[in-house]
């Protein structure tokens, strides 16, 4: 069925700002399931510690068709700790489009294990009538808002989106949500866009996804590139549940990740939405990961989540990764509370 969204005007969507902000411990939505409830609150109750455990581990899995829980097998094999959060992306880069069964199924796996889940999304050009366009350059944001063929496209692009999302609210799954990543960045069609409009977009998005589609299973995610501008394109507190930002670095310090007091300054628990040592680019997979944790416990102090990318950037190929997972600092899969998430297996 298609669910068709109100076309709104673009200035109206732009400035509209809800008179009272959500408290900071209240989910943006607020039809949120209990269960979302429940996660929010565990992120809150983190933020207030300053000693013992309070960084919890994630691992992206893989793209669309890629998608599995192998990686986290591994990584439990040679460190003898499951990562707390899985996080899988909706990309079809094959097909230029969206595929979301693989990635459902190894976020609801890994949920009914006992381990948090985090779905992403690289989303394809709606300007590009051939689909895909990931990097396509010059894209007008505001025509995603506008009558005409490319909102067309939107509107069926944000309905594959929510059919993804609903057969998880189906298995009962809490996602934290993280779309338009590294938007301040200007390497992905919807990057480095007039504020206005991608507070807009993200608003009807937000809009479409808790309202429209009724979705009460999701934690919005606001997660910029590190560097400039990382607040400028904040939705408001009224839109955004968790704050992180993406980082590709051998260096865990202000010097080589910047932007860092700009999020922390946001009322909402925040973390590393990306990590990857070395660049973006051709990893040597030799990183040292306490080096991380160092890093962050020494400079990055309001840091409370964490997700690795996969590839030569994860904690199955690099260096120091028991080590680094066995920290008293660091929460697992088998440290999170009993019934946080799906049916925890403890063995």
């Amino acid at each position: 069925m298609r669910h068709r969204v109100c076309l709104p005007v673009l200035a109206a969507v732009a400035g509209c700002i809800v008179s009272l902000a959500v408290t900071a411990a209240e989910t943006a939505n607020p039809k949120a399931s209990e269960a979302a409830r429940k996660v929010l609150a565990y992120f809150h109750e983190l933020s207030t510690r300053t000693e013992g455990p309070r960084l919890l581990s994630g691992q992206f899995s893989d793209f669309g068709e890629g998608a599995g829980l192998g990686l986290m097998e591994q990584i439990h094999d040679r460190t003898g700790h499951w990562p707390a959060m899985i996080g899988v992306d909706y990309a079809d880069f094959g097909r230029g489009g969206l595929t979301v069964v693989k990635p459902n199924a190894a976020a609801s796996a890994y949920w009914h294990q006992g381990g948090l889940v985090t779905v992403s999304a690289h989303l394809y050009n709606p300007a590009n009538p051939k689909g895909g366009g990931l990097r396509d350059k010059g894209v007008r944001f505001s025509t995603l808002l506008e009558p005409g063929e490319t909102r067309e496209r939107w509107l069926k692009e944000m309905e594959q989106l929510g059919d993804g999302l609903e057969a998880l609210q189906r298995d009962g799954v809490v996602v934290l949500w993280r779309p338009f990543h590294e938007m301040n960045g200007g390497w992905f069609w919807w990057g480095a866009q007039e504020p206005t409009e991608f507070i807009a977009v993200w608003r009807e998005m937000f809009t479409y996804l808790s309202k429209t589609r009724g979705l009460d299973n999701l934690l919005w995610v606001y997660a910029p590139n590190h560097g400039d501008k990382t607040a400028v394109y904040y939705p408001g507190d009224n839109f955004v549940d968790l704050v992180g930002f993406d980082a590709y670095t051998d260096f865990i310090d202000p010097g080589h990740i910047r932007g860092y007091a700009e999020l922390a300054a946001l009322p909402k628990p925040f973390g590393f939405s990306e990590f990857g040592p070395h660049g973006p680019q051709k990893p040597p997979a030799d990183f040292d990961y306490r080096r991380f944790l160092a890093g962050v416990t020494n400079h990055f102090p309001k840091v409370r989540y964490f997700k690795s990318w996969n590839g030569g950037w994860s904690l199955g190929t690099n260096q120091f990764t028991r080590e680094f997972l066995s920290d008293p600092v660091v929460i697992n899969r088998e440290n999170l509370p009993v019934g946080l998430a799906g049916q925890p297996a403890r063995k």
